[in-house]
């Protein structure tokens, strides 16, 4: 999308005006409606300002207008100059052929159809109300700050913000259930097989959870299967196919562990992951991927079929009891290989659990119930609204700006904010945004 500069008042700066502007004030009518002329002195009077489209085509559908007393029917389409029609090649395009009023902030030159019909043309800037073209500039184009409207954002009503961070979250648990949807495709839908994919993930965390899901990706699921049924089946599955057991092993476990994975991978063909994938360095301890690899092996040894077990859940202390489990009796001493430390016993913390509902178990039960028509959601909501907020940077800044994250629900919309809305300044996409910029 072009930019035109506009001068501001102070300074002769120019800065720029985004045609999605346009879009904006045509949208929410933020110009005088009542009064408008054409380039060629046309009386237009909308009936319908139609339907933004937010695909390929043009911007506006299912428009009605009155022109010099004739009404019109099709769509609208807009431009920061009018010889924008001819540098995007409209001209001969039978898909504009329908357009009948083109909205320019600038007029240089006139616009024909491909039949040669002039276009009726309406320089947008001569009506737009001053207030919002000030807000537009004032929002949008201010010195770097961490958010573009935190000097404004806490006079937002707490009603108004709350409604919208709602919006918010859904939106992206819709973001994260297009992704769990191509991975059911890819499993034949199996929604188990989608699952501990999708956990191996979450237990990798942030830095190892590449690394993860190319691990719970390395094999085909069957095998996962038919090492669950085994005593140490998935430790020796998982580790060897993550590289842990490729050089000898120094302590009597992880040779028996080697010795096994030596065979299972001449049995089912399998080829272990690049071992520097997985990383240790600036994690504690307890968050090591050996130690993380052990407790996800060891949920799956205790649950056969999680999935199945997830769905007859209800009260969040049901998951916490689900996953009351801790690493393999050898990790209690270890938190590498071969090398003894104090005894501990490494149980998956509530915490942890809490993570796993938050990126990775809601999330697939929202998608399992989109697909089965069954859409409770309240359920969902209700679980999220239980569960402490995140602790991280983006948290900390809105929390700075009075913008407090009350639960699990309120952290996840304010990331999909800052992350979607505010750091790509799409200030005219965002409900907040629309509520000050209409001042």
């Amino acid at each position: 999308m072009r930019d035109y500069t506009l001068p501001l008042e102070s300074g002769g700066t120019f800065v720029p005006i985004k045609e999605e502007f346009l879009h904006y004030v045509w949208k929410y009518k933020l110009f005088d409606f009542q009064n408008l002329i054409g380039c060629n002195g046309e009386k237009i009077k909308p009936i319908q300002l139609g339907m933004h489209n937010e695909d390929s085509g043009p911007d506006f559908l299912n428009a009605r207008l009155e022109i010099n007393g004739l009404i019109w029917a099709g769509t609208v389409e807009m431009h920061l100059k009018s010889s924008d029609w001819y540098a995007h090649h409209h001209e001969v395009d039978d898909n504009y052929n329908a357009v009948i009023l083109h909205v320019v902030w600038e007029y240089d030159v006139p616009v024909l159809r491909s039949n040669g019909d002039e276009i009726v043309t309406l320089v947008l800037k001569s009506f737009v109300h001053e207030n919002s073209l000030k807000n537009y500039l004032a929002l949008l184009y201010k010195k770097e700050q961490w958010i573009l409207c935190e000097k404004d954002v806490q006079h937002i009503s707490s009603l108004f913000l709350n409604s919208w961070l709602t919006r918010l979250y859904f939106e992206r648990l819709e973001t994260k259930s297009k992704q769990i949807l191509d991975l059911l495709q890819a499993s034949a839908n199996d929604w188990e097989a989608v699952l501990f994919v999708l956990m191996a993930k979450c237990f990798g965390m942030k830095l190892n959870g590449q690394a993860f899901l190319n691990l719970a990706r390395s094999f085909e699921f069957k095998v996962f299967r038919k090492q669950q049924t085994l005593t140490n089946g998935l430790e020796v599955l998982l580790f060897g196919q993550a590289g842990f057991l490729n050089s000898e092993m120094e302590d009597v476990y992880g040779k028996e562990l080697k010795k096994e994975f030596d065979f299972i991978k001449h049995k089912y063909k399998l080829v272990p992951i690049f071992y520097g994938q997985f990383s240790f360095f600036r994690l504690r301890p307890a968050n090591f991927p050996t130690i993380r690899i052990s407790q996800l092996a060891q949920i799956y040894q205790q649950h056969q079929n999680l999935f199945s077990k997830i769905q007859s859940l209800n009260a969040i202390t049901d998951y916490y009891e689900l996953f009351d489990l801790k690493t393999s009796s050898y990790w209690e001493t270890h938190y590498t290989f071969g090398k003894i430390s104090s005894k501990k016993s490494k149980k998956i913390s509530k915490a942890f659990v809490d993570l796993l509902l938050i990126n990775t178990i809601i999330p697939v039960m929202y998608t399992y119930q989109k697909i089965k028509g069954s859409h409770e959601f309240e359920k969902l909501e209700k679980l999220v609204q239980l569960i402490k907020p995140e602790k991280n940077t983006i948290i900390s800044n809105f929390n700075k700006l009075e913008i407090v994250a009350k639960n699990a629900m309120d952290s996840q919309a304010l990331i999909q904010l800052k992350n979607e809305y505010c750091k790509p300044k799409k200030c005219l996409h965002c409900a907040i945004g629309l509520q000050l910029l209409k001042k």
